[in-house]
């Protein structure tokens, strides 16, 4: 990676480890077993990492019409399960040969029967139970409670398009595979019951992603064999649909400093481009961690900013760096998931990174 970025005319840039990736979901799909696996198309929907990433994945989970149909044309014939909150009308009718639907409320359900179209359905389920050590919970507008959930029941046993297949509950994220496999279990004892009286034939329990990645400890991974071996004894057809866990450590945004300054003691050093371009620091309120590829010596501490005007486009704060100039590369780890594209790529129209990819 270090050659190519060192190589690059223009900073900032994107750079993707295309090989890396394979081997990293390789891995995963081996130590799940049986169980299903679905990427979430939210955490990166790069059509190279989506291509990289489908000989080693069941499917595709898409929360957008965008998203659909960006799947579909890098992929076509792969499956899709459709999930998110607020799905429009004219989603559903982009949805009609979706592998499953997320239903997540009846207003929802009630949307896809006029349609008239048949459908493979998951209701999506809010339980309230607890996850501690969350990094994010979904609760609030997400899913169903026990009412909707049965008036969603009683509305797709009435007709014979819709065919109940069983639950999604993604109720948690950052979590790790010892809490994530009590949450499961713990959901599984209510799902399972509840679809069986319901008729559901082979109930399908989607318990979502939500992998811990710890930007602080990068070597620190999930633990997918432990999380695999646990699923497996479910008795139902279990999937889930990690994105962050499986991109997220193998793309660098790259960028070089333009200014360094010492304001009342606190050095600062500013990069070209900014959070615009890499919004996971500041919306997860971390350091990202980072190499840098072009200076060397005693370390001292300085934070890294980029180009906005705001206080709040802070990559790392009060790290320890080299004696930094402009003109000197910058590389930061870990930007695979949730980076680019949950980032506001206009704001105060700064040029747009390239993308470049290790193959």
């Amino acid at each position: 990676m270090n050659e190519l970025a060192l190589s690059l005319d223009a900073y900032p840039a994107y750079i993707y480890d295309l090989p890396g990736l394979e081997n990293h979901i390789k891995a995963i799909r081996t130590a799940l077993g049986g169980t299903e696996l679905f990427y979430a198309a939210k955490a990166n929907p790069d059509a190279e990492i989506l291509r990289t990433l489908a000989p080693h994945v069941d499917g595709i989970e898409v929360s957008s019409g965008g998203e659909l149909t960006h799947v579909r044309e890098t992929l076509p014939g792969k499956p899709v399960a459709f999930g998110g909150p607020g799905k429009t009308p004219e989603e559903l009718r982009l949805a009609h040969n979706a592998t499953r639907i997320h239903v997540e409320s009846p207003t929802e359900l009630a949307r896809l029967v006029a349609l008239g179209r048949s459908a493979e359905i998951l209701l999506r389920a809010n339980l309230p139970l607890k996850t501690p050590n969350a990094a994010l919970t979904m609760s609030g507008p997400f899913g169903m409670d026990e009412d909707a959930l049965n008036e969603c029941a009683r509305l797709i046993a009435g007709n014979p398009r819709l065919t109940l297949r069983g639950v999604h509950a993604h109720l948690a994220s950052g979590l790790d595979a010892p809490t994530m496999l009590d949450l499961a279990h713990r959901i599984a004892e209510w799902a399972i019951p509840w679809l069986n009286t319901r008729g559901a034939e082979e109930p399908e329990l989607n318990v979502g992603g939500g992998m811990a990645v710890d930007y602080a400890s990068p070597e620190a991974l999930f633990d997918w064999h432990a999380y695999g071996t646990g699923l497996a004894s479910i008795p139902a057809r279990i999937r889930i649909e990690p994105g962050r866990a499986i991109t997220a450590y193998h793309g660098w945004y790259v960028t070089d400093v333009l200014d360094v300054k010492t304001i009342r003691g606190e050095t600062y050093v500013i990069l070209r481009g900014g959070t615009h371009h890499l919004r996971t620091p500041v919306t997860k309120g971390h350091d990202q961690p980072f190499e840098v590829l072009t200076a060397t010596g005693s370390e001292s501490p300085a934070t890294l900013v980029g180009q906005l005007c705001t206080p709040k486009d802070v990559f790392a704060r009060d790290v320890l760096v080299p004696p930094l100039t402009p003109g000197d590369v910058v590389a930061f780890t870990m930007a695979g998931a949730y980076a680019w594209n949950i980032s506001h790529h206009d704001f105060l129209m700064h040029p747009k990174p390239a993308f470049h990819y290790l193959r």
